[in-house]
């Protein structure tokens, strides 16, 4: 049996990546493709540690107090959720001949923890050596967003903000997703311009998707 493609779709919040893996999954089962999709933060044991995280119902104690967990920490996390992450559930699905669409991946890492812990090369550097033993995506697709955009989409989300959803760090989150090839020069990523309405973006990564298998639209 040949392996599925595995593709990823990432973005800052609120650029759409779970609407989008949600109507790429629909598009390729209409098509009778066995299809598969997941997050990460995964819904493993590590991924759910990872949730709390970031919705503050886990937090360390500080001299000042309470607060989220170091960067570092963070990174370190997010790539033991990965090869968990992998091995029991996007690997047996691909071996299987099923398409893995998975919402975000260790690009996001990389991202968010650089950004987070002051945008040293030296960081992403460090975070991209904790995911060397990360299977490549077949395919990445980045959401490319006006910040302010995203963040009028965020407000419509109920509940309260997560560890990242700030503007400040969302604006550099953007800048540096558009420079996010030169974090993985060897991986196929493709940028997506997001500001348009969902049918519009769908409809672009369809056409990345078809090319990626070798069809046309």
């Amino acid at each position: 049996m040949i392996d599925g493609h595995f593709i990823v779709i990432e973005g800052i919040d609120g650029s759409g990546t779970t609407t989008q893996c949600s109507i790429l999954a629909d598009r390729l089962t209409e098509k009778g493709l066995p299809v598969h999709t997941t997050r990460e933060p995964s819904d493993g044991p590590v991924g759910v540690l990872i949730r709390q995280v970031l919705t503050g119902r886990v937090v360390v104690s500080g001299r000042q107090g309470a607060r989220p967990f170091h960067w570092a920490t963070m990174a370190t996390l997010f790539a033991a959720d990965r090869l968990d992450h992998l091995e029991a559930e996007v690997i047996p699905n691909l071996t299987d001949g099923v398409t893995v669409i998975c919402d975000r991946y260790d690009h996001s890492s990389v991202a968010y923890q650089t950004v987070s812990g002051g945008g040293g090369e030296d960081i992403s550097s460090w975070v991209r050596e904790l995911n060397r033993h990360a299977k490549r995506p077949d395919l990445t697709l980045v959401l490319d967003v006006d910040p302010k955009r995203a963040a009028s989409r965020r407000e419509t989300r109920s509940g309260s903000p997560e560890l990242y959803e700030v503007d400040e760090m969302q604006v550099e989150l953007t800048n540096f997703y558009r420079k996010i090839d030169e974090h993985f020069p060897n991986d196929t990523i493709r940028h997506i311009d997001a500001n348009r309405d969902i049918a519009a973006v769908a409809t672009a990564i369809w056409a990345e998707v078809m090319a990626l298998r070798g069809e046309s639209i």
